[in-house]
């Protein structure tokens, strides 16, 4: 069967469109914005997934082995609880924060005012624009904090967990084993009244060897790991954000001199 005449050059200008058209459609991605939402979505899972079961391992461990009477340890249970649900809170306020930043940046982008002929700025468009940098920086300093006080439980664990390496060294000429101990009453965990609110020798082995210990451990350095992406995430959105901002105020200046 013959071809008719210009069919091929029809499908041709046809396949041609559909290219132009996908190209168009993949330039007016906010690859920034995707990046940033992606890497937050995920240090902020794994902060708050690893983090919340952490803290859970953390307080079984010290009823367990730190402070064995219930009175000692009541602020703490609080506090953990309190952190529990913050971080609740923190999982849902990122996850809608990101959604709505990339939505900012799809239709910010010099692409859509292609698409768009009639892209105009309104004042309160440049407004929430000029928030959303003010809001982003604000969390980044925040989540700066977070990142920092993370790192302070791995500080802990690393402490105990070295101190057992240093006590199975056959090259560490330890001639009392009981007289190596962790006190983590040192650290305000736990209040210096607590009993025993340490562990020596042979005992604090046995608590770097338990699964609780690991697991916290672990989680808590995965957790500190998901809070310095979210931080990572959080200075891309600056950028974003600032520039989504600037591309809104220039345009607002084309309009207005176009008026004139």
């Amino acid at each position: 069967m013959e071809t008719p005449p210009g069919e091929n050059q029809r499908r041709s200008q046809d396949k041609r469109g559909c290219f132009e058209c996908c190209i168009k459609c993949l330039g007016g991605v906010p690859y920034a914005s995707l990046v940033a939402t992606i890497l937050c979505f995920s240090g902020v899972a794994l902060f708050c997934g690893c983090g919340h079961v952490a803290l859970t391992g953390t307080v079984s461990l010290l009823e367990a082995h730190f402070s064995t009477v219930t009175s000692s340890h009541a602020l703490l249970t609080d506090v953990v609880q309190m952190m529990q649900y913050v971080i609740y809170g923190i999982a849902s306020f990122f996850f809608l924060y990101g959604i709505i930043l990339l939505a900012e940046g799809f239709y910010t982008t010099s692409a859509v005012k292609e698409l768009h002929s009639e892209f105009k700025t309104t004042i309160c468009g440049r407004c929430i624009s000029g928030l959303f940098v003010f809001l982003t920086y604000i969390l980044g300093v925040a989540w700066l904090g977070v990142f920092g006080f993370s790192a302070v439980p791995v500080f802990l664990f690393y402490n105990m967990w070295s101190t057992c390496t240093a006590m199975k060294s056959p090259v560490a000429n330890i001639t009392n084993i009981d007289s190596i101990c962790v006190d983590v009453r040192q650290y305000g965990i736990i209040p210096w009244n607590a009993t025993p609110g340490k562990a020596c020798g042979s005992t604090l082995e046995e608590i770097c060897n338990t699964n609780e210990f690991y697991l916290s451990y672990h989680l808590y350095i995965v957790a500190c790991a998901g809070a310095g992406a979210t931080v990572i995430a959080l200075l891309i959105y600056m950028m974003a954000t600032t520039y989504n901002f600037a591309v809104l105020k220039f345009k607002s200046r084309e309009d207005c001199c176009t008026k004139f």
